[in-house]
Parts: structure tokens; sequence; C-alpha cells
């Protein structure tokens, strides 16, 4: 079994939260999660790079000169790749890196990358978001409380919470996320997180 101290937004604990490891995840493989967020990585590319072949170039196909006796070296047309301001020999080209692993496997890998923040102790499980109104040193106050101040810091979300994101936008290394689109990718790319009993409850299956 897991145990942690559940924190309130001052930073003091208000109880305990127990889970067992294997509602996670079995184990945490690592050459998964690294496929994982090569794929993230991957799909993230824009692929709009673009170069001119010598096809693309302005400009005369025609040969230069001659090919024999004018005493110099033969040449072809002027956009042939060999020349100034001709095109590229392999131009390049846009292109999709967008792939998908399996389902299963995606979402395997997130419960494992979730999973390593509590063996690492790298996750710390608040009360509830007492956050009425948009106002970053809320959050400020929050990191500094709980010793995460000025680090990368991931905060989970039940659903939408406006008032949370917009507190939190300015502070540098802090994310926010709802805890249903949190991710292997996301979770690894962040070394702290922040998560709610209510947002456990839901991954563990206990709600």
């Amino acid at each position: 079994m897991i145990s942690l101290p559940i924190r309130d937004m001052s930073g003091a604990e208000c109880g305990s939260y127990e889970f067992d490891p294997a509602t996670l995840a079995e184990a945490i493989n690592r050459q998964l999660l690294h496929d994982v967020v090569v794929m993230y990585n991957a799909n993230r590319r824009v692929g709009e790079v673009q170069t001119k072949s010598r096809g693309m170039v302005a400009g005369s196909t025609r040969k230069l000169f001659r090919q024999k006796g004018t005493g110099r070296a033969r040449a072809g047309a002027i956009r042939t790749p060999l020349r100034k301001g001709g095109g590229h020999t392999f131009g390049k080209k846009p292109r999709d890196y967008y792939y998908r692993l399996p389902k299963k496997a995606v979402r395997k890998a997130t419960r494992m990358a979730l999973l390593s923040k509590f063996q690492d102790s790298q996750a710390v499980i608040l009360k509830a978001w007492d956050c009425a109104a948009p106002k970053t040193r809320v959050i400020s106050g929050l990191l500094t409380n709980l010793g995460l101040s000025g680090q990368s810091v991931l905060l989970a979300t039940e659903g939408q919470n406006v008032n949370v994101w917009k507190s939190a936008r300015n502070i540098q290394g802090v994310a926010v996320m709802p805890g249903v689109d949190l991710n292997a990718y996301s979770l690894l790319r962040h070394k702290n997180l922040v998560i709610t009993v209510a947002e456990m409850d839901r991954i563990t299956g206990r709600a």
C-alpha cells in the first residue's frame, strides 16, 4: 500500500490517503514509457519544412554552352544543384510524422507514469482546489507552502477549472491540466504532480 498525507491549500496535513499501487499498474515498463513519449514528441512535429528542387527553381533548362571546344568544364542547365542559386539535390518536402500506438498501451503508460510519481515521492495529494477567483498569488502561495516553488509542477484539476488555470498560467514551469486529460508525456515532462483526492478516487476506481 502507498500512503501519503493529504494537504490543504495552506500546506498543512488534514488526513492521509492510501491506495494499492496495483490499481494503477502491476509494474513500470521503462521501454513502454519511452515508446509513448517518443510517439507524443513525433506527433508534436509540424513537418512543414520545404526546400526547392531543381525543378522548382526559376531558370532555363538550356545547356549553358556547348559540350566541347570551349576549354571549360562541361556544364548543363543553370538550375543544377552544383551551381549557386540552383535547386537542392534532395529537397526536403512536407512530411506527416503522426502515428499512434495501441490505445491500451497508451493508457497503460499513463497509469505507469502516474505510479512512478508516487514511487519517486514527486506527487502531492490536495484536499481540494480552493480558488474562488483567478489570483496568481493563491497558486503561488500553494506552491510555496508545498515546497514546490521554482520547480516544474503539473496541477491536475477536476474538469476544466478556469480559476486555477488563469491563476497559474503566469507562473513559469507550472502547467494545469484536467485529470481526464493526463498522459504519460505530460506526467513525465513535469517533475512534480499536484492532484486532488477526488481525482485520485476517480483514477483508482473509488468514485
